[in-house]
């Protein structure tokens, strides 16, 4: 279990995120388009997991932008935004913004990637929801670098993710 916070108020995780080096864990969560998704979806490819609470808050739409931003310039990488937002409205916000560098993910119809990952909040008025996080993968799945924002109400260190995923 990890603690963050929120506008300074102690929040706790589920667990802890992957170790660097570790095997990614496996999920399903829900495109836009309402189908499953899983790491097979992007197999081949460096991954950033982008974990956020929710699309409808600024610094989690603040957070895709600026990925979705620095997307089209990383090579054989896909950049996973993933937060508990309705398939509907994560689809949505990505097209009102114009970000087709990111894919939006939801955990529609289960809590096992929060579980899994460590970045489900136990406790606070956000629980249920994911802590703010970046996990970067390689091309086999294998951690190369997260990142659990001590404060959600804070951006995550956008270059230290980038330098991940370049290598």
């Amino acid at each position: 279990m990890a603690t963050v916070t929120l506008k300074g108020n102690p929040i706790h995780t589920s667990g802890d995120l992957p170790a660097v080096g570790a095997a990614a864990p496996d999920f399903v969560l829900t495109g836009g388009d309402l189908k499953d998704c899983s790491l097979r979806d992007f197999a081949g490819k460096r991954k950033v997991l982008n974990i956020v609470p929710s699309l409808d808050t600024e610094v989690c739409a603040t957070s895709t932008r600026r990925f979705n931003e620095k997307a089209g310039a990383l090579g054989n990488a896909v950049v996973l935004v993933v937060s508990a937002d309705l398939p509907f409205a994560s689809k949505r916000f990505c097209t009102v913004e114009g970000l087709a560098n990111v894919v939006p993910l939801s955990m529609l119809r289960s809590k096992h990637f929060a579980k899994d990952y460590g970045v489900l909040l136990e406790d606070g008025p956000l629980a249920g929801l994911c802590a703010r996080a970046v996990v970067v993968l390689d091309e086999k799945d294998r951690v190369i670098h997260r990142q659990l924002v001590p404060e959600i109400a804070q951006e995550p260190d956008y270059e230290a993710a980038l330098k991940a995923v370049r290598g």
